[in-house]
């Protein structure tokens, strides 16, 4: 399963608007119902959705990606007979990735204390003409601050920050996945935010990029 994920040549399910004319419904739709064509274009579909969550969660080079976002998928074609429209469903599959992954590291944590590796872990630095060292660095530790915080947040809140700060999803769109208010989204994004403010105490400068950084994806 993971091989058709790395493997397929396609992009990642674009954001579209909420409700039937989300282009994966019909096929989730089929896929639900188990069949076997469905079941595998839908897997080659969301695949690399999945896999970026998984990722944005761990950190890149984890060594259990693989096997968390297998573990995703998995999860993914058993709750799919429960999904019921209400966001588009690659936000569904990001959703169920950063579960999974949260619940990874949380079990990780009984084993041992986390440690994060500035070789290991890093992001991959962006490509393109607006990226600078300096923005590259920032973003890897502000990803890398939000990471930490989730093996501690209640599960509601880091489900929040992951997909608000890590994929960049606004408050209505994970009020829409999370099926709450969102009033109740932004208020569990700004108790994440005081939180991670307290852990960020000793860098300002990456504590007020991390606000500015959440203004412009509100």
């Amino acid at each position: 399963m993971l091989s058709l994920v790395q493997g397929a040549n396609v992009e990642a399910p674009e954001e579209a608007q909420l409700g039937p004319s989300d282009r994966l419904g019909p096929l989730a739709a089929e896929a639900a119902k188990g069949d076997p064509a469905a079941v595998h274009t839908f897997i080659v579909a969301v695949g690399p959705t999945v896999l970026m969550a998984v990722r944005m969660v761990l950190g890149p080079r984890h060594h259990d990606v693989d096997d968390v976002t297998q573990d995703a998928m998995l999860g993914l074609l058993e709750a799919l007979p429960r999904f019921r429209g209400e966001c588009t469903v690659a936000h569904f599959a990001s959703r169920v990735g950063v579960l999974t992954a949260m619940a990874a590291r949380r079990r990780q944590q009984t084993r041992e204390r986390w440690v994060i590796s500035g070789e290991d872990e890093s992001d991959p630095a962006p490509t393109g003409p607006e990226s600078s060292p300096l923005a590259q660095l920032e973003a890897s530790r502000r990803r890398d601050a939000v990471r930490r915080l989730l093996d501690d947040l209640p599960e509601a809140l880091g489900e929040a920050m992951a997909l608000h700060f890590m994929l960049g999803h606004t408050a209505m769109e994970i009020a829409a996945v999370t099926r709450v208010s969102v009033n109740t989204v932004w208020s569990r994004l700004r108790l994440g935010r005081e939180r991670l403010r307290l852990t960020l105490s000793s860098d300002e400068r990456l504590s007020e990029e991390l606000s500015r950084a959440g203004e412009r994806r509100s």
